[in-house]
């Protein structure tokens, strides 16, 4: 068995891809308009490592989508936790749960789809403003 990708749906496939791409950093690397079914999927993974892909799915017709807190959330590691969630911030970004620890951090999509980051390696030592900053919704 082979993990293949995670499958989220999207509402708005411009403002999704802003976050996922030029956010957080992954890049499309497959993309497949199913005109018949009146969709698009969109493969995304982080570079080199282009089978750990999260899907898109876009459907052209528009469509309400609950929360979903049961579906969890995606999961990336980070070189720099604190460089990663200023990034994010610098981009408009709300941080749901901070990295007070050097090691974990919580964002939101713009279809409220849970992204957890983890520090690579051993937790960064606590650092303002991070260690100060209190949790925001939640994730």
């Amino acid at each position: 068995m082979k993990y293949l990708h995670t499958m989220v749906r999207v509402k708005d496939l411009d403002a999704s891809l802003d976050f996922y791409c030029n956010k957080l950093g992954l890049k499309e690397v497959k993309r497949k308009d199913i005109e018949a079914g009146r969709f698009s999927l969109i493969f995304l993974a982080p570079e080199g490592q282009e089978d750990a892909q999260v899907e898109l799915t876009y459907n052209w017709d528009p469509e309400e989508y609950g929360e979903g807190r049961n579906f969890g959330h995606l999961a990336y590691e980070v070189d720099d936790i604190y460089k990663a969630c200023q990034k994010l911030m610098d981009g408009g970004v709300t941080i749901n749960r901070p990295p007070r620890d050097g090691r974990m951090a919580f964002v939101r999509s713009p279809d409220n789809i849970s992204i957890e980051l983890l520090q690579k390696g051993d937790a960064l030592e606590p650092a303002e403003p991070w260690s100060s900053m209190e949790n925001t919704g939640h994730w």
